[in-house]
Formats: C-alpha cells, sequence, structure tokens
C-alpha cells in the first residue's frame, strides 16, 4: 500500500475530465485514517507451517493471504484479496454486529443480493458510481440485512443496510464488512460465463477491485485524487498482445486506457496489467499474432504463478498465459472460453 501511495504521488498525472473523488468510510470504524489499522482490518485465521495465527494484515487488499515458502523469494502470499474487511465498532449480548453499513459515494444500487447462500458474497449491494471517468461500482458483503432498492439513486452516507456475517466461511466472531471498489470487466459477462449467472454482471468475476484503502487515505492527506491519476501511479506486471478485430468494449467504457494512436491500423492490441489483473493500458501492438501471447512480464526468481493468480506460468523473465489466464484475457475480448463448474464466482471473505 506504501509503495503505491508514493507512485501515486510521484507519478506524472494523465490529462482527463474525470472528476476528484469524494469518498467517505462506509461504517463507523474511522482506525483505518486515525493509523490504527490492526483496528481497522478484520483478522483472518492462519495455519502456517503448524504455526497457529490470527494476523489483520489478512484483512487488507492485496496478496495478502495463503502463505507459501518459495526457493527464490522466501515466504510470501499468493493469495489475493480484492477488498478491505472492516471490523465492526458494535455488537449486541449476542455478540452479533449492529454497524449500519453507509455508501462511500453517491450513485446507484444497481444489485441487492438477499439471499445468504447465493454467494459467497452473502447479502451484498453494489452501487454505481460515475465521477466522468467510466463506471465504477462499489460493493458491499456479509450484510445482515439490507435497506435500499435496485435503481434507487442515493447521496453518499446513505444507509444499505447492517453489518453481518452471512456468505461462505464466515463465523461470528469474524462478522465484518467486505468492501470492494471495482471496475467492470464486460457487459458480456452471462456469454463469457455461458451458463445462468444469479448476480448478472455483478459477480465477483466481473468485477476487478483496485485499492481503495489507499484512496481513503490518499483522500485524508487532501489530494484532489481521479482513479485516472491514481492508477496511472502503478506499473504493470504484465502485458499481453491480442489479435486486432474492433476497438475493445473495456476502452470504450474507460476511454483513458487509450495509449497512442487507435484510429491507426495495426494487427494487434496490447494490454497492460497489473499483477492481480487491473487493466492500466491499451496500446495499438504491430507483432503479426494468431492468439493472445504475454509480450512483458515483471521479472521475478519465484513463480509468476504466485503473483498473477494462477492467470501466468513460468519463472524470471519467461511467462505465459495459462488457462485460467487465457479465460481471464477473453473477458477483455469477447472471445470466450467457459469456465469449468468448480469454479466459483468469488473468492473474497
Amino acid at each position: 500500500m506504501i509503495k503505491l501511495l508514493a507512485l501515486l504521488f510521484f507519478s506524472l498525472a494523465l490529462p482527463t475530465t474525470a472528476e476528484p473523488l469524494k469518498i467517505t468510510l462506509p461504517t463507523d470504524n474511522q482506525a483505518l485514517l486515525e493509523g490504527s489499522p490492526e483496528n481497522f482490518y478484520m483478522w483472518v485465521p492462519r495455519i502456517f507451517e503448524k504455526e497457529v495465527s490470527r494476523p489483520w494484515t489478512a484483512g487488507q487488499y492485496g496478496f495478502v493471504r495463503t502463505l507459501e515458502r518459495t526457493e527464490g523469494e522466501g515466504v510470501i502470499a499468493t493469495k489475493f484479496h480484492e477488498g478491505l474487511d472492516i471490523k465492526p465498532t458494535k455488537r449486541d449480548e449476542n455478540f452479533n454486529p449492529l454497524d449500519e453499513v453507509r455508501a462511500i459515494a453517491s450513485g446507484e444500487v444497481v444489485h441487492v443480493n438477499n439471499s445468504r447462500g447465493a454467494s459467497s458474497y452473502g447479502i451484498y449491494v453494489v452501487v454505481k458510481h460515475d465521477w466522468s471517468c467510466g463506471p465504477f461500482y462499489s460493493l458491499y458483503a456479509h450484510l445482515t440485512t439490507t435497506s435500499v432498492e435496485i435503481g434507487q439513486r442515493i447521496p453518499g452516507g446513505t444507509p444499505l443496510g447492517i453489518m453481518g456475517y452471512t456468505g461462505a466461511g464466515i463465523t461470528r466472531d469474524r462478522a465484518h464488512l467486505h468492501l470492494e471498489l471495482c471496475m467492470l470487466a464486460t457487459e458480456n459477462f452471462l456469454d463469457w460465463i455461458g451458463t445462468k449467472a444469479p448476480h448478472g454482471i455483478y459477480d465477483g468475476r466481473n468485477l476487478i477491485g483496485i485499492d481503495v484503502a489507499s484512496l481513503f487515505i490518499a483522500g485524508k492527506e487532501g489530494a484532489d485524487l481521479t482513479i485516472p491519476d491514481f492508477l496511472k501511479g502503478a506499473s504493470p506486471y504484465f502485458k499481453v498482445s491480442i489479435p486486432r478485430k474492433a476497438e475493445l468494449e473495456i476502452v470504450k467504457r474507460y476511454p483513458w486506457l487509450k495509449r497512442g494512436d487507435h484510429d491507426a491500423p495495426s494487427p494487434g492490441w496490447e494490454l497492460s496489467f497489473t499483477d492481480s489483473g487491473i487493466p492500466l493500458s491499451v496500446s495499438p501492438s504491430h507483432r503479426e499474432i494468431t492468439k493472445p501471447i504475454v509480450t512483458y512480464v515483471r521479472t521475478t526468481r519465484s513463480k509468476h504463478e504466485h503473483y498473477t493468480r494462477g492467470r501466468l506460468t513460468g519463472a524470471g523473465r519467461q511467462a505465459s498465459l495459462t488457462r485460467d489466464g487465457l479465460k481471464f484475457i477473453a473477458l477483455f475480448t469477447n472471445e470466450y472460453t467457459k469456465p469449468t463448474p468448480t469454479e466459483s464466482s468469488e473468492d473474497d471473505s
């Protein structure tokens, strides 16, 4: 998080008409902005090399879960957590959380799931925001109840529901709010998945979470911040070139991703991604290819699968797309590979 903030403030601003963010924390827990992250994040149970622990750091955004000892880089966390797990500030006599969950900014309620078992998110709400840089979606998971309806336009701070512990694997003592702020991968998600999707395009596989904790902290520091400027500070972990067939949907939705002359003819596109899969740019590519290939990867001493959610294989300067990686790229190319029945829609808890 610290590295990302440093990159943010020392990077060149990307010209954009995007509006500065005005976001607020979604519950009464303000410890993140008070310099006490251990009081903000919910702990996660861990057993590693026979040692039992409950690290609060595993409630943060990023690669913070599932430790693995590697030959090249020692112990690293290989499982990505796409949001923030926020502790309750008050509970009743039965230890149930009582915290009200509120919208981080004004927007439109686009999804309300009131089924406890239909998603690993449990009961959750999605709010669409418009900061003049394409749609962004805040997601509020593991609620006990909801208090809004789809289509409702709300100001920031509007109550959305009450914190809870719905969803797979969440116990009462670990009750928390799982918060994400996401880009949308594709409007054609139902074609990509190739089967029924109870949550439509608001399935976790179609929502690409960004580091909202750093946005909250930057806002506290007084940064007049836009999301394109924020992501300008992130460096790519890998790039993938694909054959050019049309302008990509993701660029139409987020025009600030464009690099180079998109009107000039070229045989392909090159997409740049962070390690977690956030798209950073789309550029014309002059490579003559017939299928997606990795054209750049950050050099590491360990396996790339550890740093890319299993989307790349290889090590060092060599990498190629795994089956999961090809399916991920298909979200942006509209060329679909049906997921296997064992794949779940979300893995955040």
